[in-house]
C-alpha cells in the first residue's frame, strides 16, 4: 500500500510546476508584500522577537487569554496527530492542569484551544483572523484572544506550524494563570523545501544525535532532511550492496520520527566512484536499493554525482556509448538517472521528485557538461547547486537565475555551511549571512550541510531555518541571538555565557570576522576604555565553559565543544594575564609586569595544546577567536617589549588562509621544524610580512619555504619587499623556483615592515618554516659560563626576553658575563631579567664607561633595576659571586 504524499513533497511538486527558468516576473518585493491571497500583511516589525521563523505577518489584538486551569482542545476530524500533540504538551508546559479533547468547547469561562477543522475556521472568523486558504502549502492561521485560541493550516504540516508557532507564544508556568496577549498570525514559507543535508566527511553522526536533529527540523519548521554522510559505506563505496538488517533497522526509525516531525527524508545514493552508466545491472542494483528504502518508507531519493572524475570511466561500454569528454559525462549522467526516474520514481505513486547532485555543482559557467545535463535530463528531476564556489560567500538572486539558466532544471542549494570537514579545528557558530533577499523565490529549496558536530550546528541551523522562512525579516546578528536564547533554555546566564563562547567560533566564509564582540571590547580597551569593562569580558569567556557544563539544557552541544570550550577557558586565563601585563606596564610596575609577562608563554601553550580526535585519530589542535585573542597577547607582550626599550619577535602575517593551526606565529618561532602553511594556493598578490615593530636597520633576510613532505609548497615565483610605513614598497629582491630566498638589503636601509609577495597564481600551497630579519645592530654577549646545549650567550642580549641563556655549569672564580651593545649608549637604567623562581647565583653589575668598570648594584630576583648614573655606556659586566648555583638570563637591556 502505497503511502500519500507529504506536504513537503507536494509543495516541492506545486514549485516545480511554476517556477520559471528564467527570473521571477513582477516588481522586486511583490511576493513578501503581499500574502499569495492578496492580503495586505503588517510590517513585520510587529513580530514578537520569541517567534521563530519570523511570520510573515503578525497583528496584536488589544485583548488577552488567561491559561485556564482546564484547557479543552478541540480538534477537527482530521486534525494533525503530531500537531496536537504539540498543542497540548505546550499548553501543559504553559500551566494548564488538565488538557482534554472534545468536539465542542465546554463554556463556563474555560480556555478552548480548536485545531483545524470548522470550529478553527468559525473562532478565525470571530477574531477577525482570514482562514489559510489562498495560502500556498504549509501555510498556516493562529489567532488568540476572546477565551480561546484558533489554529488552522492549509495542510497538516501548515497545522503543525501553527502548533509550533503557538508553542512559542505560551509562557513556561509551573501553574495556571498566565496571559497571553491577544494576537492574530498568518503565515507561509518563502520556498518550498527547507532543511538539512547530512553530508560532510569525517567522523559520523550518532544514530541519537540524527533523531535530535529531526526533532529539531520539526521545531523550526524545516521540512527536509537529505541523507548523505559520506561516512556510510553503503552510500558510496558498497552502493550495490543491502544494508545489513540492524543497520535498516536504524534508518527506519529516522525515516519515521521525520514523518512525525513533518520532515522529508530522502535518501542520497552516490553511485559515481564505480558506476556503470550504461550498465542494465547496475540500473537494477541501483533501483533494488532505493526499493529497499521505499519498503521502510523512503518516498525522497537521490543520486549525488559529486566528488567524482568524469573524465575517466568505470567501465568500457561507457566510452563505447557516449564518447569521451564532458559533454559525454553529462549524457551518460542524464541517461542513469533518466532511468531511474521513469523506472523506479515514476512506477511507485507517492514518490517526490528525484534529485541529483551534478559532478559540476559550483559556479554558473557553460560547459558541454551543463549543456548535456540541461538538454538531457528529464525535466522533472532537481539539480542541486552550492552557489558560486563550494563554499559560497555569497549567493545572489542573479546568481540563482543563472544557475537554473545553465543547468535548464529547479535549483535546490546544497549549501556548504556551517560544515567544518575542512576546517576540522574550528567550530563554526555564527549565522547563516551573505544569501540576498529574494533568493529562495528562486529556489526549489534551501539545504544547509552542517558540522561533524550536531548539536553544535544548531546555532547556524536555527539561522538557516530563519532565512528559508522568511528572508524578508531575516537579521543575521539577531537571529543568531534568538538561537543562543533557545539554547540556553531561556536562561540569562547561560545565554550569556554561550554568546561569549559562540563569539569565538563566529568566522567563516560567510563571516570574515572573527570574534566580534570580543574585537570590539579589546578595541574599546586600545581606544582607552576602563580596562575594567575588557576584564569583565574576558572573565566571561573564562568562566563560559563551566556555565556552559553546568546549565546548558543541550548536553549533545556540550560534548561536541568539548576541546573549544576547554580552549577558550585556557585563552580566558591567557588573554586576562595579558591585561593584567599591560596595566602592569603602563603603571611602571617593573617588576610585576616581568612576572606576568612570564606566565604567558605556558599560559599560551596550554590554551594551544587542545585537541579535536578526528574518526582516523589524528589530533587537529582546536581553534578559539584565533587572530583576536592570540593577537591580544601578542600585543600585550609588545607593549612590554616597548617598554624596556627592545622592539622583541616580529609580528608575522598573511592574507592566506590558514591550515588547521599552522598559523602564520610559526615563521618567527626561530623552530625550523615548525611552520607556516597556508589553506589555499597562493593568487597573484599574495602575501606572508613581518611586522618588526619598529623602523630599524635591516641586516639579511631569509624566507625558508617548503618542508620535506611537501618540498613544491612554496613560492615559485615572487618578491622580497621593505616599507616604513606600509603603502609605499621597495623591492629587495626577486626570486623564482627556489624555496630558500636569502638577500642583503643596501647598507643604511631602514624599515618597519619586511614582506614577499607572490607575482605569479598557483597549485601549491605554501609553506613557510622561517622568515628572519637580522638587524645591523647586534649587541654582542661573551664570558662564561658557557652556554649549555640548546640555549646560547647570545640569548641574553638578543633582544627576545622570551629567549634564555642557561649556563652549562656553576661559574668558576672571576668568570663573568659581559654584554657590549653595537656603540656605546646613554641609558637611564640598566635591566636584568631572570626566570622566576629561578634564584641563580649572586652577581654585581658593573657598567663601564670611559673605559672604567663601576658597579652600580647587585641582582635581585627575577627583575633587577639600577639607575646607569652618567656617560655612554660601553659594557655591562655581570660578575658572579656564587659558585654554587647555575646562572640563567633572558636579557639584560639599557634603557
Amino acid at each position: 500500500m502505497h503511502r500519500t504524499r507529504t506536504a513537503a513533497a507536494t509543495a516541492l511538486a506545486m514549485a516545480l510546476a511554476v517556477l520559471p527558468l528564467t527570473g521571477m516576473s513582477g516588481p522586486p518585493g511583490t511576493g513578501h508584500d503581499r500574502a499569495p491571497d492578496g492580503a495586505r500583511t503588517r510590517p513585520l516589525a510587529a513580530a514578537a522577537p520569541s517567534l521563530s521563523p519570523t511570520p510573515r505577518s503578525v497583528q496584536r489584538r488589544s485583548d488577552r487569554v488567561t491559561l485556564t486551569p482546564s484547557v479543552t482542545v478541540v480538534a477537527g476530524p482530521k486534525a494533525d496527530a503530531g500537531a496536537l500533540s504539540v498543542v497540548e504538551a505546550a499548553l501543559a508546559d504553559a500551566g494548564a492542569q488538565h488538557v482534554v479533547r472534545a468536539g465542542r468547547a465546554p463554556g463556563g469561562g474555560q480556555l478552548a484551544v480548536y485545531v483545524d477543522g470548522a470550529g478553527a475556521d468559525r473562532a478565525l472568523a470571530e477574531l477577525g483572523a482570514r482562514g489559510p486558504g489562498g495560502l500556498p502549502a504549509e501555510g498556516y492561521a493562529l489567532a488568540v484572544g476572546e477565551g480561546r485560541i484558533a489554529l488552522s493550516g492549509k495542510d497538516a504540516t501548515g497545522t503543525y506550524y501553527a502548533a509550533q508557532t503557538l508553542r512559542q507564544l505560551l509562557p513556561h508556568r509551573a501553574r495556571p494563570g498566565a496571559q497571553v496577549a491577544g494576537t492574530r498570525i498568518r503565515d507561509w514559507p518563502a520556498t518550498p523545501l527547507r532543511g538539512v543535508i547530512e553530508g560532510f566527511y569525517g567522523t559520523p553522526w550518532s544514530h541519537e544525535a540524527r533523531l535530535d536533529q529531526l526533532d529539531f527540523y520539526g521545531a523550526h519548521k524545516m521540512n527536509l532532511y537529505v541523507y548523505s554522510p559520506k561516512d556510510d559505506a553503503y552510500l558510496r563505496e558498497k552502493w550495490r550492496d543491502p544494508y545489513p538488517a540492524e543497520r535498516l533497522a536504524q534508518l527506519k526509525e529516522l525515516v519515521d520520527r521525520a514523518r512525525q516531525r513533518h520532515v522529508e527524508f530522502t535518501y542520497a545514493l552516490s553511485p559515481g566512484l564505480s558506476v556503470c552508466y550504461s550498465s542494465d545491472a547496475d540500473l537494477k542494483a541501483l533501483t533494488a536499493k532505493f526499493q529497499t528504502l521505499w519498503d521502510i518508507g523512503v518516498r525522497t531519493f537521490a543520486v549525488p554525482l559529486d566528488d567524482i572524475s568524469y573524465t575517466d570511466w568505470n567501465c568500457a561500454a561507457d566510452k563505447d556509448r557516449f564518447g569521451t569528454g564532458g559533454g559525454a559525462a553529462g549524457a551518460a549522467q542524464a541517461y542513469l538517472l533518466n532511468r531511474v526516474q521513469r523506472e523506479f520514481i515514476a512506477a511507485h505513486p507517492g514518490a517526490g521528485p528525484l534529485q541529483m547532485v551534478p559532478t559540476e555543482y559550483s559556479d554558473v559557467q557553460p560547459s558541454p557538461y551543463k549543456k548535456a545535463l540541461a538538454a538531457q535530463l528529464d525535466p522533472k528531476v532537481l539539480v542541486e547547486w552550492t552557489g558560486v564556489g563550494v563554499i559560497a560567500p555569497t549567493m545572489t538572486v542573479r546568481q540563482a537565475q543563472q544557475a537554473r539558466e545553465v543547468f535548464g532544471h529547479p535549483i535546490l542549494t546544497w549549501d556548504n555551511y556551517p560544515v567544518n570537514d575542512y576546517v576540522t579545528n574550528r567550530l563554526l557558530l555564527g549565522p547563516f549571512h551573505g544569501r540576498e533577499k529574494g533568493l529562495p523565490e528562486q529556489l526549489a529549496g534551501i539545504t544547509a550541510n552542517p558540522m561533524i558536530q550536531p548539536a553544535a550546528s544548531k546555532l547556524a541551523l536555527y539561522t538557516v531555518a530563519d532565512y528559508a522562512w522568511n528572508d524578508t525579516a531575516y537579521d543575521a546578528r539577531a537571529s543568531w541571538g534568538a538561537a543562543i536564547e533557545e539554547l540556553a533554555g531561556g536562561d540569562a546566564r547561560t545565554a550569556r555565557a554561550l554568546r561569549a563562547f559562540a563569539d569565538t567560533g563566529y568566522a567563516s566564509a560567510l563571516n570574515p570576522q572573527q570574534a566580534p564582540e570580543l574585537a570590539a571590547a579589546i578595541a574599546e580597551f586600545t581606544a582607552g576604555g576602563p580596562a575594567r569593562r575588557l576584564d569583565a569580558v574576558l572573565q566571561t569567556l573564562e568562566d563560559a565553559p563551566a556555565v556552559l557544563r553546568d546549565r546548558l539544557p543541550d548536553r549533545g552541544f556540550v560534548r561536541d565543544s568539548a576541546p573549544w570550550l576547554d580552549a577558550a577557558h585556557a585563552w580566558g586565563i591567557a588573554a586576562r594575564t595579558a591585561l593584567r601585563l599591560i596595566e602592569a606596564t603602563r603603571a611602571g610596575d617593573g617588576a610585576r609586569a616581568w612576572q606576568l609577562r612570564q606566565r604567558i608563554p605556558e599560559l599560551m601553550r596550554t590554551a594551544q595544546s587542545f585537541v579535536y580526535v578526528d574518526m582516523r585519530g589524528k589530533k587537529v589542535p582546536v581553534l578559539v577567536a584565533d587572530g583576536v585573542l592570540d593577537t591580544f597577547v601578542d600585543d600585550a607582550v609588545a607593549a612590554h617589549d616597548q617598554a624596556l626599550g627592545i622592539t622583541g619577535r616580529p609580528r608575522a602575517s598573511t592574507d592566506l588562509s590558514v591550515y588547521q593551526d599552522n598559523a602564520p606565529s610559526r615563521m618567527t618561532d626561530g623552530e625550523d621544524a615548525t611552520y607556516f602553511w597556508s589553506g589555499a594556493a597562493p593568487r597573484a598578490g599574495s602575501v606572508v610580512g613581518l611586522d618588526l615593530r619598529a623602523e630599524r636597520p635591516l641586516g639579511p633576510v631569509t624566507l625558508a619555504m617548503g618542508k620535506s613532505d611537501s618540498p613544491e609548497d612554496y613560492l615559485h615565483q615572487g618578491v622580497l619587499e621593505y616599507s616604513s610605513d606600509r603603502t609605499h614598497w621597495r623591492q629587495l629582491a626577486a626570486f623564482d623556483g627556489k624555496a630558500e630566498v636569502r638577500a642583503v638589503p643596501p647598507a643604511g636601509t631602514k624599515a618597519r615592515y619586511v614582506r614577499a609577495r607572490a607575482t605569479r597564481a598557483q597549485d601549491n600551497w605554501l609553506v613557510v618554516r622561517e622568515f628572519t630579519v637580522s638587524g645591523a645592530e647586534q649587541a654582542t654577549v661573551a664570558g662564561g659560563p658557557p652556554a649549555a646545549g640548546g640555549s646560547a650567550l647570545r640569548s641574553a642580549g638578543d633582544g627576545d626576553p622570551a629567549t634564555v641563556y642557561r649556563a652549562a655549569r656553576a661559574p668558576q672564580p672571576g668568570e663573568a658575563l659581559e654584554f657590549t651593545p653595537s656603540a656605546p649608549r646613554t641609558a637611564r637604567s640598566v635591566v636584568v631579567l631572570r626566570p622566576r623562581g629561578a634564584p641563580g647565583p649572586a652577581a654585581r653589575i658593573e657598567v663601564r664607561t670611559g673605559g672604567v668598570w663601576r658597579t652600580l648594584g647587585t641582582l635581585s630576583g627575577a627583575y633587577t633595576r639600577l639607575a646607569a648614573g652618567g656617560g655612554a655606556i660601553e659594557a655591562v659586566r655581570l660578575a658572579w659571586r656564587d659558585p654554587s648555583a647555575v646562572p640563567e638570563v633572558n636579557e639584560v637591556i639599557l634603557h
